[in-house]
């Protein structure tokens, strides 16, 4: 019997712990929640105790938050073509005189909105309402693939070397030509809507309910 008791005490005593422990240990999880108002675990108390988490969104802020997603890169934009480099005498048969090559191409445009370039006259915040005005979307870079680029075919008059920079000049032909498809393909409205898309949500996220962003 005695020993019973002494069992049936220690079990008690065990419970008792374990109830205290588990009593500090949700108190501490409670008052933390209550003061976590940001990042990870601002979203976790929101979550638990039903309450929104807060956000800066002040103009200086909110650029602050647009400009750090900088060359914010929307459209990507491929050429695979045949270029053709040529030279030739206007009397002379290219037979004996021209130097001819075709090139066969493959390219790649990338285009988008520096979003560095925004100034704080381009965002106005007003009763949880925000307009933005994004910078000019720009072609970012026009560049031929070298190691997929390569010359297809090339003849050479009976009386001319052939020219050290003919390559050279219809590769920049190329770049110029790709450049030129992807702005006419309108590479740069589809990179301004992407880029308002991007925005949007993100300002979205920051939690404003009216989001205008040209």
């Amino acid at each position: 019997m005695v020993e019973e008791r002494k069992r049936s005490g220690r079990a008690g005593r065990f419970v008792i712990a374990l109830a205290v422990v588990f009593l500090v240990g949700s108190v501490a999880t409670v008052l933390y929640l209550r003061h976590a108002v940001t990042g990870a675990s601002g979203r976790i108390a929101s979550l638990l105790l039903g309450r929104p988490v807060s956000y800066d969104t002040s103009v200086p802020v909110v650029i602050e938050k647009i400009q750090s997603l900088r060359r914010l890169e929307t459209v990507s934009y491929s050429m695979d073509t045949i270029v053709e480099g040529k030279r030739g005498n206007d009397v002379l048969p290219d037979l004996l005189f021209g130097d001819r090559l075709l090139l066969v191409v493959h390219g790649q445009a990338i285009a988008g909105v520096d979003l560095a370039k925004l100034k704080p006259e381009d965002v106005r915040v007003a009763n949880g309402a925000i307009h933005v005005e994004l910078p000019p979307s720009e072609l970012f870079s026009a560049n031929i693939d070298n190691q997929k680029t390569r010359v297809y075919l090339r003849t050479t008059g009976l009386f001319v070397p052939a020219d050290q920079n003919l390559e050279t000049e219809t590769r920049a032909k190329a770049e110029d030509q790709l450049k030129q498809a992807a702005l006419k393909d309108g590479i740069l409205d589809n990179a301004k809507r992407n880029a308002q898309a991007t925005v949007t949500t993100m300002l979205n996220g920051l939690g404003f309910t009216r989001v205008d962003v040209k």
